[in-house]
């Protein structure tokens, strides 16, 4: 068995993880159900001749150094992968993320329309949320995708590692990945202020310095695209702020006020018979009302500002789960276990207007039946190898 191999077999059978773990077989994630393989357990030296096989010299080195590594790989034209290299108390381990090579659309992921608008602005900061393996990624590279094919501007990315690579269209993009072409996201963000780019994507927004120069950026004239593991818009907004000391604060909740434009919260369910799974939105738009709150520090009435906010392309989590439910993408055992997580994590103002979905309450029509899945992919006892 090699690496190889086993990069094939994932793609060949939709999985959007592959685990490396000693003392255990390969595992891979598939619409997000962990299957053990039918082989036998892997060993510390078998994975590390593995990664040492599609790692350079220097990143076997900073490996060895360091004790973990992030990068990422082609697998032919089909796919690539980013990769995170570690090492736990039995040896190497990793982790493979499948990226698609075809960057999807808009309308294939079925976002919201306010999406494209987003897209479309001039200037501003959008901020994609939401927990790891969430589809962060992938909605960008759609927005992305979208301005690269209908518009002349300068696109500028900063990831770590560069995930999807677009091919410049109508668009020039330019791709900088952290430890290859940059140092750190702040060293990238300074510099892009002088590379004369429309719009900067900051692969994620890791500490004060960085969402500093992204703010700025973004007051500058420029569209910035970022993301931040966190579940809710209001939380979003609490996370940037709590980054920064005590004293900078005031100074933060002023330049956000000016420049947000959106924030786009994500998760995803699975669809309705176990085969793939489908993204449920929580959008907050950037509007005077909105900013006037984040300027005030009356961040906990951001909720119902959503809720009331549908003609400006407004969506509640909640509502957003009730819609899947309702057009029989997702059944009502998925939808409940979503709603009552976005309960427990928000709670507030939140629990009043879900309880009753929540708990099963109200009628929901039956959409029409998902095709039945493949016994392949969601036998229990894992798969043949």
């Amino acid at each position: 068995m090699d690496i190889t191999q086993l990069l094939a077999f994932v793609m060949q059978n939709n999985a959007s993880d592959l685990h490396l773990s000693a003392n255990n077989p390969p595992i891979v994630r598939v619409y997000g159900t962990l299957k053990r393989l039918k082989a036998e357990p892997l060993t510390n030296e078998d994975i590390r001749g593995m990664l040492y096989s599609i790692m350079t010299d220097d990143q076997r080195a900073e490996y060895e150094k360091n004790l973990e590594l992030d990068f990422a790989i082609s697998f032919g034209e089909k796919a690539r992968f980013r990769v995170n290299s570690f090492t736990n108390r039995n040896g190497s381990a990793a982790v493979f993320r499948t990226i698609p090579s075809v960057v999807p659309t808009m309308e294939e992921l079925d976002l919201p329309p306010i999406m494209r608008r987003f897209a479309e602005l001039e200037k501003g900061i959008i901020l994609v949320t939401g927990p790891t393996g969430s589809g962060k990624s992938t909605t960008l590279a759609s927005m992305i995708n979208h301005i690269n094919e209908t518009m002349p501007k300068h696109i500028l990315t900063v990831e770590d590692p560069v995930e999807f690579f677009h091919t410049s269209k109508k668009a020039l993009i330019n791709h900088r990945e952290l430890g290859t072409d940059t140092h750190s996201f702040s060293r990238a963000l300074k510099s892009a202020l002088r590379e004369d780019p429309d719009v900067i994507l900051v692969g994620e927004m890791r500490d004060h310095e960085t969402i500093s120069l992204a703010l700025t950026a973004a007051e500058t004239g420029h569209l910035v695209f970022g993301t931040l593991h966190s579940n809710s818009a209001s939380k979003t907004i609490d996370r940037i702020i709590d980054v920064f000391p005590t004293g900078d604060k005031e100074m933060i909740r002023a330049m956000l006020s000016s420049s947000l434009q959106g924030v786009v919260a994500q998760t995803l369910l699975k669809r309705k018979g176990g085969e793939g799974r489908v993204a449920a939105f929580e959008v907050l738009v950037g509007t005077n009302a909105v900013r006037n709150l984040i300027r005030e520090n009356q961040i906990p009435q951001m909720y119902s500002m959503i809720q009331t906010g549908s003609r400006y392309g407004m969506i509640t989590m909640e509502d957003s789960i009730e819609s899947l439910l309702d057009q029989g993408i997702v059944d009502e055992e998925e939808a409940r276990a979503a709603l009552m997580k976005a309960t427990d994590e928000e709670g507030g103002d939140r629990d009043a207007g879900m309880a009753t979905a929540a708990k099963g309450g109200g009628a929901h029509k039956k959409g029409p039946s998902a095709n039945e899945p493949q016994e392949s992919i969601n036998a229990d006892e894992g798969y043949s190898f």
